[in-house]
């Protein structure tokens, strides 16, 4: 059960939240690919996939790729337990800490390949409260973050009216997009087809420290797909891990 001081806790994570690209991210979407030192651009992805039947067993997943080729650099997964209970508009307090718990192995044993951006399986900005699991991830981690979900949640006036289904049906090519506008008017992310082989879109929204405009572009350069590599490789690679009943974490470093 969501107590007030959960809802504190949220509210004081989002006065934190950056919707303005960093220098690094301000240079990958200008069209650089390497940094000033020489070294490449690193994009990762984050996905959690569940045990059927179950509600608290599950692989959590994070893979980095490099730009712009999505070669990949870095894996980790291993089971968790969801402890917390699903609570509506408060997932990030479920999921984030399996997700903190990967990515500090990956700075112990693979810091050269830390992530410039991270795309979370989830919603950012596109949120009831205007602040989903990536932006309380990239919060915490003080790192670039987008929102990538497959689905619309109804948030702020934003519904999947017949309208949006329209709307949808007029996305032609990879590309194609439309705001998704909250009931007072602010833009709380957009609706895009990524790919040209894939009619259905992606909901694309800000985690922290990046701005919508280059989330999407972001988003773009990384769809072979429906869905940006590095979550597809996060949820693909974590299902078959499940599948094999695996149980000891797994780690690739190239």
């Amino acid at each position: 059960m969501m107590t007030s001081s959960t809802s504190r806790e949220q509210n004081a994570f989002k006065n934190q939240l950056l919707m303005k690209d960093t220098p690094d991210i301000s240079d990958l979407t200008s069209g650089l690919r390497r940094k000033a030192n020489g070294s490449r651009y690193y994009v990762g992805g984050v996905d959690i996939s569940f045990v059927k039947s179950s509600k608290e067993d599950a692989c959590a997943c994070l893979c980095v790729l490099q730009m712009p080729d999505l070669e990949m650099v870095y894996e980790k997964m291993e089971m968790v337990k969801m402890t917390q209970p699903y609570i509506p508009g408060f997932l990030a307090f479920r999921e984030v800490p399996a997700l903190l718990k990967l990515y500090r192995d990956l700075e112990a044993n693979a810091p050269e390949y830390k992530p410039d951006v991270i795309l979370v399986d989830g919603n950012g900005t596109l949120h009831p409260k205007g602040f989903g699991l990536a932006c309380q991830l990239g919060v915490i981690l003080g790192l670039p973050t987008i929102g990538i979900a497959k689905t619309l949640i109804s948030a702020q006036g934003v519904v999947d009216d017949q309208q949006h289904k329209i709307k949808k049906q007029n996305l032609y090519q990879a590309g194609d997009s439309f705001d998704l506008v909250s009931d007072t008017g602010e833009v709380l992310g957009q609706c895009v087809r990524v790919h040209d082989k894939a009619p259905n879109p992606v909901y694309i929204s800000v985690g922290h420290m990046i701005s919508l405009k280059s989330s999407v572009w972001i988003a773009l350069e990384c769809s072979k797909y429906r869905t940006p590599e590095p979550i597809r490789r996060a949820d693909l690679d974590s299902r078959e891990y499940l599948r094999c009943e695996k149980k000891e974490p797994y780690e690739m470093i190239a």
